[in-house]
């Protein structure tokens, strides 16, 4: 049997560069970059870097993400009204079914997990 490659995130990746749909976006014109470093074969679990300008907009949580952020801060918001706040060094889950909004107050620049159970 032929163990697989550790996946190591210093390796270059080319981003992808997005921005939020408009019909989310509350404030700010921000832009989103991905640097998706590992996809497993089932294509449930994704892990890589994640990077945006200052912005807000609507989320809504299908799969299970770990973040983990590297610089700047982050406000959610959920629509019921509760609020976290985020720093460099921070870490937390956002579990699937969270619904409410992402915040950036500046550069940010995250690394992420991803778990999207099959339908």
């Amino acid at each position: 049997m032929t163990l697989p490659a550790i996946v190591d995130f210093r390796q270059p990746v080319t981003p992808d560069e997005s921005a939020p749909a408009a019909d989310r976006l509350i404030r700010g014109e921000p832009l989103t970059r991905v640097w998706n470093h590992f996809s497993d074969p089932s294509g449930q679990f994704f892990a890589g870097t994640w990077a945006s300008d200052a912005g807000q907009w609507r989320v809504s949580y299908s799969e299970h993400e770990f973040c983990h952020l590297l610089a700047g801060d982050v406000v959610l918001r959920a629509d019921d009204g509760r609020e976290w706040r985020f720093g460099p060094g921070d870490a937390w889950v956002i579990p699937a079914g969270f619904s409410g909004s992402w915040e950036s107050l500046g550069p940010v620049r995250k690394r992420y997990a991803i778990f999207e159970a099959a339908s």
